[in-house]
């Protein structure tokens, strides 16, 4: 059997270089796992993982064996980089509607899509008005700031359950309106 990963941990904490080289080759697909599915992108993940090494390397010293195992405390150190990483990427919004309005003006050059396309955020933006307040905040946090349902959860200070309904409701009647819309202008 092989060494424990306290010991393993203890030895990284220690500067003890095979111990270090060791701890990483046990953990390095796991964090990278996790750190690609929060972040997405194989690049940033790696940098993540990267990261939440160091930063295991600099707490080291505090892991305590009474509050969980060595993996699940990596991991939590893991997810905290994943995410501040992802809400950095997130603290320079851009108006969705001036994003959508360059997309199509560079995509066709024409006036004409332009027009359509306002004409459809008009829309959107009318059926959006006909929802409750609580699902207006919850698709726009979803859709335009990319916050997950646990986000939302702790946000409006619900349930991760009600945040999810209030996400998948306000979707299905924005789909239902929008596609009476559809009809209604094809018939005339």
């Amino acid at each position: 059997m092989g060494t424990s990963d306290e010991a393993l941990l203890a030895g990284l904490a220690n500067g003890d270089r095979e111990a270090a080289a060791a701890f990483v080759r046990r953990f390095q697909k796991r964090v990278y796992g996790l750190a690609l599915g929060i972040v997405g992108d194989a690049g940033t993940a790696e940098d993540v993982a990267q990261e939440a090494f160091t930063r295991a390397w600099r707490r080291a010293d505090g892991y305590d064996a009474r509050r969980g195992r060595v993996l699940t405390w990596l991991l939590t150190i893991t997810r905290s980089t994943a995410i501040d990483v992802v809400r950095l990427r997130r603290a320079q919004p851009m108006d969705p509607e001036l994003l959508t309005a360059r997309l199509q003006l560079e995509q066709d050059g024409g006036a004409t899509r332009v027009d359509r396309g306002l004409a459809e955020r008009e829309l959107l933006r009318d059926a959006l008005a006909e929802l409750p307040v609580e699902q207006q905040r919850a698709i726009v946090l979803a859709t335009y700031f990319g916050r997950t349902a646990g986000e939302i959860g702790q946000l409006e200070g619900v349930p991760l359950g009600t945040a999810k309904t209030r996400i998948r409701t306000a979707l299905t009647r924005l789909r239902a309106t929008l596609e009476e819309e559809e009809e209604v202008a094809d018939e005339r």
